[in-house]
């Protein structure tokens, strides 16, 4: 699994500008099944994606078609991490965890 953190490298307003692309990206990430949760960082500095499992590059293919990143708005770091406990709601989704 991924947590992806954004931070945005231009101004709010040209951030906000592109945000109804970037929600339309987003909410089609969802219908794929490929993303979990996200959201806005608090401070507002960037944002937060919890994805489900993939390969690496099936992610940067992903990150590398968001409106943020077409338009130089945002840069990603991505975590990978192998969940070895996760909540009941949940397992359904983590691979490491026999069922």
């Amino acid at each position: 699994m991924f947590v992806v953190l954004l931070t945005y490298t231009a101004p709010i307003e040209e951030v906000d500008l592109a945000l109804p692309d970037h929600v339309e990206w987003l909410n089609r990430q969802y219908e794929r099944g490929l993303f979990l949760a996200s959201g806005a960082r608090k401070p507002r500095v960037g944002g937060v994606i919890i994805t489900r499992p993939m390969s690496q590059g099936k992610l940067d293919a992903i990150l590398a078609s968001d409106p943020f990143a077409v338009r130089h708005l945002a840069k990603y770091e991505v975590v990978e991490f192998s969940p070895t406990k996760t909540a009941p709601e949940l397992r359904g989704i983590n691979e490491a965890i026999p069922h």
